[in-house]
């Protein structure tokens, strides 16, 4: 079970690096950006902006979840809630390897 995992979480710690560099590229025909009485251009690529950095930021959370659980799973802890100390649910952990608590503790 643990080389699946171990599969896994890094195949997924891989798929959110590409993400985060995909989203870290420079915007193609940034030219100025203008807020006025009108949505235009600029407006449009503000938007698209600060859509990306919020994904950005969420997929860097995401990422240090796969990390610790990575972690986790080096020493010999992974599987096991970080708050109550019980097995995390098979079923869990299938939905979602990068899980450190059980649902009752989840986040």
């Amino acid at each position: 079970m643990d080389a699946r995992v171990r599969t896994e979480l890094e195949a997924k710690e891989a798929e959110i690096v590409e993400q985060m560099t995909t989203l870290s590229r420079p915007m193609q025909e940034q030219g100025s950006i203008s807020f006025g009485k009108r949505v235009g251009d600029g407006t449009a690529m503000a938007v698209d902006r600060i859509t990306a950095v919020t994904a950005h930021d969420n997929l860097r959370g995401l990422l240090d979840e796969v990390r610790h659980a990575l972690a986790l799973l080096d020493e010999d802890r992974y599987g096991v809630c970080e708050v109550c100390g019980e097995t995390i649910p098979e079923g869990r952990l299938e939905a979602r390897p990068w899980a450190t608590t059980c649902v009752a503790h989840g986040r």
